[in-house]
């Protein structure tokens, strides 16, 4: 196949990252790839992927997505624009541009209802549709989803994330102080880890999610054009499967004070494995062999990242893998059904802990 030809929408903090990410593919990795042209109407934004690209690229710069896939014959977009424009623009693509080749990051959508559109759109055409949940790739999470599938702890029984971190950063207008337009927190943050206990769980949805959050500490004196921002800082959220399974997520924004970031651990009935972030510590305890205190210990480090970029060389190995499907025809490993049901985890929470109730996936999905 001839030079992929690579245009971005949306060059905040994620459009940035991906340029560099695609930098390091063509001058490190000698993928062939260019990246064509960049849009945001944001002209520092725009600024910051310029420089970004530069030397290695040299796109052209667009403040309409619309103007530029007419102008720049583009054969893969990546759509990085905020939460709640990602499902504009991926109507659009999906219609106008059949052939073309979609990275939308996450969440795909901030409703169940505009990932059903995309769905339907995404039918009956050439392109590859995938969808940016990148943190299957961290190197010790993706060590986790070996060893579960591999039958190293047994059965699956119990999956926990722990993330406790900083706060939401500063976006452009503040758009991501509000809900409505980010799904909220737990969609905008968490479709990320449903997605992990999902791909831990031989890809299952959950059947019911019970969750109590709150906005406690961040933000609260915050308001925008009158409005108060209204984004959760915290939250406990369960999740029960139909072969048993229960998953669990403790989310805490204002706890950077730590020493990892994010803890994640399945438990079988024949042992046990962990991995933390950004330490790079995995550990794997089985019953019979290893006991409290005396576990295997090893740090993982995936000698292809090149670019740890702001999520552990996730990024980098997922564009690897996307342009081989591109390259292949592949299916894509993350699809557009994976993107619906980890925003629809993220939706039933926000509703269990409106309504102070356990809310099954049925109601979501079939609504």
């Amino acid at each position: 196949m001839s030079t992929l030809r690579y245009s971005v929408i949306g060059t905040g903090l994620m459009g940035v990252e991906h340029i560099m990410n695609l930098s390091v593919l063509k001058n490190v990795l000698n993928y062939d790839l260019e990246i064509v042209a960049i849009a945001d109407p944001h002209e520092p934004s725009r600024i910051s992927a310029i420089t970004a690209a530069s030397p290695h690229f040299n796109p052209m710069q667009f403040s309409d997505y619309k103007i530029m896939l007419q102008q720049q014959h583009t054969d893969v977009v990546i759509i990085a624009t905020p939460n709640f424009h990602h499902v504009e623009v991926l109507l659009y693509v999906l219609k106008e541009y059949p052939k073309m080749h979609i990275l939308c990051e996450k969440p795909m959508c901030t409703t169940v209802d505009d990932c059903r559109k995309v769905i339907d759109a995404s039918q009956s055409r050439s392109g590859r549709l995938w969808i940016g949940l990148e943190y299957r790739y961290m190197p010790p999470i993706a060590r986790i989803i070996e060893e579960v599938r591999a039958g190293t702890i047994g059965r699956l029984r119990m999956v926990s994330i722990r993330e406790h971190r900083f706060p939401f950063l500063v976006k452009v207008d503040n758009w991501n102080r509000f809900s409505v337009n980010t799904g909220g927190t737990l969609v905008e943050k968490c479709c990320h880890f449903f997605d992990l206990f999902n791909e831990m769980n031989e890809g299952r949805a959950p059947i019911s999610v019970f969750a109590e959050g709150a906005q406690n500490v961040n933000h609260l004196s915050e308001t925008y054009d009158g409005k108060k921002s209204d984004i959760l800082d915290n939250a406990f959220v369960l999740l029960q499967y139909d072969n048993g399974v229960r998953a669990m997520l403790d989310l805490c924004m204002f706890a950077e004070a730590t020493h990892n970031q994010e803890e994640v651990c399945a438990v079988g009935d024949e042992g046990k494995v962990e991995a933390f972030l950004p330490s790079h510590e995995f550990r794997i305890g089985r019953r019979g062999e290893h006991s409290i205190g005396k576990v295997h210990s090893e740090i993982i480090i995936e000698p292809k990242v090149k670019f740890p970029g702001h999520h552990y060389g996730s990024s980098q190995l997922e564009h690897m893998d996307f342009y081989e499907c591109i390259q292949t025809s592949l299916t894509p490993k993350v699809s557009p059904q994976n993107g619906m049901i980890s925003v629809a985890v993220g939706v039933a929470a926000h509703l269990s802990i409106q309504e102070r109730r356990v809310v099954y996936m049925s109601e979501i999905l079939n609504s």
